[in-house]
């Protein structure tokens, strides 16, 4: 991936004006070159998973000669990700992609925008209606099994733990945490879960205060089990000032140069991820070839990803690009993301 040159980080002035105009009612001003491909990308909300997403976007518009921007909604109210979208249709852009918080309620817009005649997008959620194509960097169930596998291990095959996703509408993180429950409840039977999921993991203070409260409700918690780049950091946090590393056990993904200090004090044990720079370029890279009119076919070589597999009745894109976040690798992590 390329560094920013002074073009590119105009372009990400533009993001500035996008999350602007979200509020105002405005519209984003025109870009410089009108005859160019323009894509916006709506995230989920602005965290610094998202913050390394937008550096993709933009790095993408600046190697392919086009217009690409992020918008990042405040918050991840879906209504937020709603009027993103619209602003986008009304500037009549040629792709839209986004990073849905709740599939079910985008489908109307997302019907709006294709019905303009707009290209859309998504990442993180497979099967989405009324989107040309989903595009992933992991494969699903491997990525949920490694996290209980290293989380199991650090564990010792036992002990109660509870789970945190983005929400009970994030559709991929509970696909992921369906697949790491199930093989723990196949291979590790004296793990026991406890309670319900906790839609926490967006929010590192939301992570931190709903991991204070269960160490205070489970003496004899034993781990923390994320799936939300955000839950790690807070419910490490939590674990650092409780005085309870190597007593409870937090796995799940981050951003590396967010979570170092909390991996080498013990606080976070273990987790895997993609990189989110990979998957802001890979959303640009194919509404470039989907705004070209290039077809998808499987095993077609998307640059960066390499070779992907095609599954044309969930309309999903899958490279496997999954990075093992550990105390071995997160230095030389860290200086990447």
């Amino acid at each position: 991936m390329t560094k920013f040159s002074r073009r590119g980080l105009l372009r990400g002035a533009v993001t500035l004006g996008a999350v602007a105009a979200l509020y105002s009612g405005t519209s984003v001003p025109a870009l410089a070159d009108s005859h160019a491909t323009k894509i916006g990308v709506v995230a989920k909300v602005r965290i610094p998973w998202f913050d390394n997403v937008e550096k993709g976007v933009v790095n993408a518009g600046e190697e392919l000669g086009i217009e690409s921007w992020m918008i990042a909604p405040t918050t991840d109210d879906v209504a937020q990700q709603v009027r993103a979208i619209e602003d986008l249709i009304a500037q009549q852009v040629d792709v839209i992609g986004v990073i849905p918080n709740d599939s079910a309620a985008l489908e109307p817009v997302f019907k709006r925008a294709q019905d303009a005649g707009i290209k859309v997008v998504v990442h993180e959620q497979p099967g989405q209606k009324n989107a040309d194509w989903d595009i992933e960097l992991i494969q699903n169930d491997q990525f949920g099994e490694a996290h209980m596998e290293a989380f199991a291990e650090a564990l010792g095959g036992e002990g109660k733990y509870i789970v945190y996703v983005g929400g009970l509408t994030v559709a991929l993180h509970n696909i992921w945490a369906d697949a790491a429950i199930a093989l723990q409840q196949e291979k590790y039977p004296n793990m026991e879960l406890v309670g319900d999921r906790f839609g926490v993991s967006n929010s590192v203070e939301d992570s931190y205060n709903t991991a204070i409260d269960q160490m205070r409700a489970i003496p004899d918690l034993k781990g923390i089990l994320i799936f939300g780049a955000n839950g790690p950091i807070g419910a490490g946090r939590a674990v650092l000032d409780r005085e309870a590393v190597g007593q409870v056990t937090v796995v799940g993904p981050f951003i590396p140069s967010q979570g170092i200090k909390l991996m080498k004090k013990g606080a976070i044990t273990r987790g895997f991820l993609w990189n989110p720079i990979d998957a802001g370029y890979a959303m640009v890279q194919l509404g470039k070839l989907l705004a070209d009119g290039v077809e998808v076919v499987d095993g077609m070589d998307i640059p960066g990803l390499g070779p992907v597999q095609v599954d044309f009745e969930t309309r999903t894109i899958r490279a496997n690009k999954m990075l093992d976040i550990s105390p071995d690798s997160i230095d030389a992590l860290a200086d990447l993301i």
